[in-house]
């Protein structure tokens, strides 16, 4: 009984330090949701469907470039093969992080894969590094933390964008790629962060010139894991063999 209590409070602890953790980064995206909601309601989303396709989908960029295709009235086929190449890194974040919960219940691991966004994979990979355990009580607090205010934040974004007349004019779409290169300069102490960041960047200009959006996002992001993956990695001083490179 007393080991049994022990293992719930430490699984209580890690749940709410995960909560605390997730709560500043939920009020960083307050602007993407009502952003976001009020998208959806300029192109014809009522709140109920606005809150659901934030409920299930819970896809971010993805989902702002859904409702434009919708409006466009396009194939079905293309704004799902559109959809999947703005998230084709999330393929890359799982094939990153699934080995890492390997143990972990098929329940769990669903859970874990559905809540696994940009801010929570960066999040979980800093833990990591930082010696610390990511249990899933702690992954499911801070996923938690996102998931129920994206929600909430796209239903209000979508009732107060109906008194808007143009969103664009406000300028929250900036917003998005200045949280995105946060995210990218907080793993700036990465061995060679550099020539992977250029590498994307430069392959994401030129797609978006040659090819379009929204194909630049994941073509960026795959010319990145292919430099990362044939440049060598170089062992830290003082690491030993088991240790080298696991930042990587």
């Amino acid at each position: 009984m007393a080991v049994e209590t022990i293992d719930r409070g430490a699984t209580l602890r890690e749940l709410m330090e995960g909560v605390r953790t997730g709560v500043p980064v939920a009020v960083a995206i307050v602007p993407f949701g009502i952003l976001f909601g009020a998208l959806a309601v300029d192109n014809g989303f009522s709140i109920l469907e606005t809150m659901l396709m934030s409920a299930v989908v819970y896809g971010g960029a993805s989902q702002m470039v859904g409702i434009e295709l919708f409006g466009q009235k396009l194939a079905p086929w293309l704004i799902v093969f559109s959809i999947f190449a703005v998230n084709f890194r999330h393929v890359l974040y799982s094939a990153a992080f699934g080995r890492r919960v390997s143990a972990w219940p098929l329940l769990h691991k669903a859970l874990s894969f559905f809540l696994l966004t940009d801010p929570q994979f960066a999040e979980t990979e800093r833990r990591r590094e930082a010696g610390k355990t990511v249990s899933f009580a702690w992954y499911f607090g801070f996923g938690a933390a996102l998931w129920l205010p994206w929600v909430i934040e796209s239903g209000l974004g979508a009732y107060f964008g109906r008194f808007v007349e143009n969103t664009e004019a406000l300028g929250l779409d900036f917003l998005l790629p200045i949280y995105f290169l946060g995210l990218v300069m907080s793993f700036r102490k990465r061995p060679l962060w550099l020539p992977v960041v250029a590498a994307s960047a430069v392959a994401s200009v030129a797609a978006e010139h040659f090819v379009g959006s929204p194909w630049h996002v994941s073509l960026g992001a795959l010319a990145g894991v292919v430099l990362a993956a044939a440049m060598p990695v170089r062992a830290k001083t003082g690491m030993s063999d088991g240790r080298a490179g696991a930042g990587g």
